[in-house]
């Protein structure tokens, strides 16, 4: 009776371990990353069109600026709305030209209610509700550079896949939706974008054109110039890319021996831009008896206006002295 009992559990036990085995091996065929690679493929092959959702750009080519008709309306006509919606778009937030300005008044209004509370001068009320007014942009203009300091470290890898994708035979309009798919964000967005404006029938010189316009950046529109003259002249498309690839990278090395060497001056311009103000802070905390001359006195009125005169000249000074273009 033992050893019938031993051997049943020994047979269980290898049901279960084949068992479970046959459902991982299954779920690695179906659902494992070869899996999804392999469909990622066929997909592109078939040329089916990129990956739905909610990145298809519309048809009319015209981005809404507000939820309201008649806001978006207005809006389209006013040039600054026009900045502010590139300014979004090259930030890759999902806000509107309403929103953005809703989020700024919003904080205007906050920053003045906040100035009130005050007993200080309108000249600092309104430094106040102007730097309340600013958050918003300057959110946006962060996330700009950040997103676009991360665009500019795929470039390279983008220039190489699109150069060995060129020498294995693809065309170039199956290599833009290669590179939508295959690489991480954001650029692969960008160039899915351009993919899907070259299938609504817009013309490759148009489509690329509009890439640059999105990613503002030197190394991009090196790369869009090498295209669209080799379009227009002939010539190796790939070794074109590879070129720039290469080109890219040792640039991108230069900038980071660039930021090193001038670190210290960048280290300085903030200490020294924001250490005034810390220490004003400071007071008005501590002893604001003793820092309000500052304000209910004329002379100290003047002075606060030639120090900050005298800090946003160095401030702008040091900038210019460490601010090295490669």
């Amino acid at each position: 009776m033992d050893g019938v009992f031993y051997g049943f559990a020994v047979l269980l036990f290898a049901a279960i371990i084949l068992l479970v085995e046959g459902a991982y091996l299954w779920w690695g065929d179906t659902h494992g990353g070869g899996a999804q690679r392999i469909a990622r493929r066929l997909r592109i092959m078939q040329d089916n069109g990129t990956r739905g959702g909610g990145e298809r750009i519309s048809i009319l080519k015209q981005r809404r600026y507000s939820d309201a008709e008649l806001l978006d309306r207005l809006l389209h006509r006013l040039a600054p709305a026009r900045r502010v919606d590139s300014l979004l778009q090259q930030a890759g937030v999902k806000w509107s030209v309403a929103q953005f300005l809703a989020w700024s008044a919003g904080l205007l209004c906050a920053g003045l209610l906040l100035a009130q509370l005050w007993t200080v001068p309108w000249p600092i009320r309104a430094v106040i509700a102007l730097a309340f007014l600013s958050i918003p942009y300057g959110m946006l203009r962060r996330a700009r550079r950040l997103r676009l300091l991360k665009i500019e470290e795929q470039l390279p890898e983008a220039a190489d896949f699109l150069a060995r994708a060129m020498r294995a035979g693809h065309s170039f309009t199956n290599v833009l939706q290669m590179v939508g798919t295959e690489l991480p964000e954001p650029l692969s967005g960008e160039f899915r974008t351009a993919h899907e404006e070259l299938n609504y029938g817009v013309p490759m010189h148009e489509a690329l054109s509009n890439l640059a316009v999105r990613i503002p950046l030197t190394d991009l529109r090196y790369l869009v110039i090498a295209v669209l003259v080799q379009r227009e002249a002939g010539g190796n498309l790939a070794e074109i890319l590879g070129n720039i690839s290469q080109i890219i990278r040792a640039r991108l090395k230069l900038v980071a021996q660039v930021r090193v060497l001038s670190a210290e001056g960048r280290m300085s311009a903030w200490i020294l831009g924001l250490l005034p103000f810390a220490v004003m802070l400071t007071m008005t905390v501590t002893n604001p008896s003793y820092i309000s001359v500052l304000w209910t006195d004329p002379t100290g009125i003047r002075m606060l206006w030639y120090g900050t005169g005298m800090i946003a000249l160095g401030v702008l000074w040091l900038r210019k002295l460490i601010r090295i273009r490669v």
